[in-house]
């Protein structure tokens, strides 16, 4: 009944943090990039495009789009792939939509503080487009590692990768790239959009890309521990309270010779004062060495996610 409490809890928590994810990812589109005609990759960037070229609200190319994409996904990848991807992909069509009305209603009422764009949305850091283009692809980026974090997608581009990768051996990060300088080269075809403008768009897509990054990486980075304790069964029991797996090993020191145990414990980075302070109110005079580490991949961390080739037995 208590595990059953903690995934309620851990799925509220995960549509929360979804949700305001994509609240910031719909700001930074539609205040610093559909203004200055900035395209970004993905599908809001075909609806960008769209927008700009034939006044086609952004969110609608978004929903449709996304909606053959989902179909193709349930049919290949499963429901549990896009059950929080079908969530994203109708709060992201309204939050699109309703961020971009306010915005211009807010620009028409306010017409003398700003600078407005030829589709009437209001200009916040006036003509400088570059600087737009740098706040619009950081606050995306961070909006989307939020949802990435979450255990969230947002469809599009992810959908079609996700599928690519079930059959060939091609990385998501590969297939997702490829299709957003498509898509943001493809914005240069309209009169409206100049060098300029589509140089702006690759810088985005960079520094979304790197922003992503930076904030799952910041939210999963685990560190470990050695620690050199005689109390070490009180530290170990200390930090098991908190669900924190710890292991015991053997130890000899080399100089005294003399047989000490040494517990190892893995832990996410956030994890790490608490740890300490465990350490401190049991023994202050333990030795503790604490180390980044790349991946930790299995129970109460990340999942293993390459494929592994099923051998054909011969008859």
């Amino acid at each position: 009944m208590t595990s059953l409490k903690v995934n309620y809890f851990q799925e509220a928590r995960d549509y929360v943090f979804i949700t305001i994810g994509l609240l910031m990812y719909s700001v930074g589109v539609n205040a610093f990039q559909l203004p200055y005609q900035i395209t970004g990759g993905g599908v809001a960037g075909i609806g960008a495009i769209l927008f700009y070229g034939f006044s086609i609200p952004q969110a609608y190319t978004f929903f449709i789009i996304n909606i053959f994409l989902l179909v193709l996904a349930v049919k290949v990848l499963g429901w549990r792939f896009c059950v929080k991807t079908i969530y994203a992909v109708v709060v992201l069509t309204f939050l699109l939509e309703g961020v971009r009305r306010g915005l211009y209603a807010y620009g028409q009422a306010h017409a003398a503080e700003f600078v407005l764009s030829p589709n009437g949305m209001p200009q916040i850091v006036k003509e400088n487009a570059f600087m737009s283009a740098i706040l619009g692809a950081s606050i995306e980026g961070i909006g989307l590692g939020i949802v990435f974090l979450n255990n969230g997608s947002t469809g599009g581009t992810d959908i079609i990768a996700a599928i690519v990768n079930k059959y060939r051996d091609i990385t998501l990060g590969q297939v997702i790239m490829f299709f957003d300088i498509l898509i943001i080269s493809c914005s240069g075809l309209l009169p409206s959009i100049g060098i300029s403008e589509m140089l702006y768009g690759y810088c985005t897509l960079i520094i979304t890309s790197f922003m992503l990054d930076y904030v799952v990486d910041r939210g999963r980075q685990s560190v470990q521990f050695f620690i050199f304790s005689k109390k070490y069964a009180e530290i170990a029991d200390a930090i098991a309270t908190t669900g924190r797996g710890v292991t015991v090993l053997d130890g000899e020191g080399w100089y005294t010779h003399t047989e000490r145990k040494v517990l190892v414990v893995l832990a996410k980075k956030r994890d790490s004062t608490n740890i300490f302070r465990f350490i401190k109110s049991v023994d202050p005079q333990a030795f503790v060495s604490q180390s980044k580490v790349i991946g930790v991949f299995g129970e109460g961390f990340d999942r293993i996610k390459v494929k592994t080739e099923k051998a054909e037995e011969k008859v």
